[in-house]
C-alpha cells in the first residue's frame, strides 16, 4: 500500500510540477534574445541591371538573410537576389563580404547563398514550424529600410495561409511589423529559434505580414545545394475551386471541382487538349473565367478545392503518365498527360 502511495505521489508530481512533465515556456528577456540571435542575421545588398528602364540602368535591392551554417551558408528570399549582377553581405561584425548564389527557388521564394570567410560564423538555431500555434509570441529581426539589426515584436496571427496568385505554399501570418528590407530575415519564436523566413506584407492592410515556414525552407535545402534549383511536377494549369451552387447564378452547368481558367502554352495540359476559360464573370466580388474544363479527379482521387489540386500534383513526378478526370459541357471524360517539370512562370517573383 505504501509503495502504491509513493508511486501515485510521484505521478502527481510529474503532472503538476511545471517544467518536469512538460517544457517550460522560454522566459528570456527580449533584450537577451536579440543579443543571442541577431549575430546570425545579415544585411544583403544586391545590384540588378534594369533592362526595361535605361534611365535607371542599375537597381539596388536591400534585404536580410539568416546564417544557417557556420561555414557560410545563408538563407534569404529569392526576390532579394534573383537576377543580381553583384551581391554583398554585411555581417553583424560590420564586415562586408562578397556572396554567391548556391541555389534559388522562385516558387517558395527562397535562395541559398554562400560567403567565404576565414573563421566560423554564428549560425541560427532552426525551430519546428509544425509546432507553431496561433497566439505564439514572435519577433522579426532584419534590416528594414536599410536600418541594420532591427527587431519588431508581435504574435502569430494565422497558419496555413494560402495566397492564390502569389504562392501555393502555406504561409505563417504575423502582426509583427515587417517592412521593406526585412525580406529574407527570420521570424523567431520566444526561445530564439527561427520558425520562418519573412517574405511579404499586405499592401491593403496594416499589421499583416507573411513568413515562409522554416520546415518548408529546410525541405528544399538539399535540392538547392545539389542542383541549384527545386524540381517540381507541373501540369500547366492555373485555376480555382468552383462549387456546383454557382450554376444557379451563372445559369450554366457547373460541377464542383477545380476550374481550369488558364492552360499554359507548351504545357502537358495543352498537349492533352485541356481547355481553359473564355468568359469572365464576377460573382459576389470574385472573378471567374468560365467556359473551361473542370478537374474533378487526378489518378482517381477527388479534387474539390484548390488545396486538393495542389496537394495531388505535389505527389506526382516529372515524366509520369497520369489520368485526369474532367467535366466538359456536362460530360465527364478522362485525359492522359505526361507530367512536366515546372518552368519559371511570368508570375514568379513578380516577373
Amino acid at each position: 500500500m505504501l509503495m502504491r502511495c509513493c508511486i501515485l505521489a510521484l505521478v502527481l508530481a510529474l503532472v503538476l510540477v511545471p517544467g518536469v512533465a512538460g517544457a517550460q515556456p522560454c522566459t528570456e528577456s527580449l533584450t537577451a534574445l536579440f543579443e543571442r540571435v541577431s549575430p546570425a542575421v545579415v544585411s544583403i545588398q544586391s545590384t540588378k541591371i534594369n533592362k526595361i528602364r535605361p534611365q535607371r540602368r542599375f537597381e539596388t535591392v536591400v534585404g536580410s538573410g539568416l546564417i544557417i551554417d557556420r561555414n557560410g551558408e545563408i538563407l534569404t528570399n529569392a526576390h532579394v537576389v534573383d537576377g543580381a549582377a553583384s551581391m554583398s553581405v554585411t555581417l553583424d561584425s560590420g564586415a562586408k563580404v562578397s556572396a554567391r548564389i548556391v541555389g534559388l527557388d522562385p516558387v517558395l521564394d527562397v535562395a541559398l547563398l554562400r560567403v567565404d570567410v576565414s573563421g566560423a560564423l554564428p549560425a541560427a538555431q532552426l525551430g519546428d514550424s509544425a509546432t507553431v500555434k496561433v497566439g505564439d509570441e514572435v519577433v522579426a529581426i532584419g534590416n528594414p529600410l536599410g536600418l541594420d539589426q532591427t527587431m519588431t515584436r508581435g504574435i502569430v496571427s494565422g497558419l496555413n495561409r494560402m495566397l492564390p496568385g502569389i504562392s501555393d505554399e502555406p504561409m505563417i501570418q504575423t502582426d509583427a511589423p515587417i517592412n521593406p528590407g526585412n525580406s529574407g530575415g527570420p521570424l523567431v519564436d520566444r526561445c530564439g529559434r527561427a520558425i520562418g523566413i519573412n517574405t511579404l506584407i499586405s499592401e491593403d492592410a496594416q499589421s499583416i505580414g507573411f513568413a515562409i515556414p522554416i520546415n518548408a525552407a529546410r525541405a528544399v535545402l538539399r535540392d538547392l545545394r545539389e542542383a541549384g534549383r527545386v524540381v517540381r511536377p507541373w501540369l500547366g494549369i492555373q485555376g480555382r475551386a468552383i462549387d456546383a451552387g454557382l450554376a444557379d447564378v451563372v445559369r450554366t452547368p457547373v460541377t464542383s471541382g477545380y476550374l481550369v481558367e488558364i492552360v499554359y502554352d507548351g504545357s502537358p495540359a495543352e498537349a492533352a487538349g485541356v481547355r481553359g476559360g473564355t468568359l469572365a464573370v464576377v460573382v459576389q466580388g470574385d472573378e471567374y473565367l468560365l467556359g473551361g474544363d473542370i478537374v474533378t479527379a487526378i489518378q482517381g482521387s477527388p479534387v474539390r478545392t484548390h488545396q486538393d489540386y495542389v496537394a495531388k500534383v505535389k505527389t506526382l513526378r516529372p515524366g509520369q503518365r497520369v489520368r485526369v478526370t474532367l467535366m466538359r459541357e456536362g460530360q465527364s471524360r478522362d485525359v492522359t498527360l505526361t507530367v512536366g517539370e515546372r518552368p519559371r512562370l511570368p508570375s514568379d517573383l513578380g516577373d
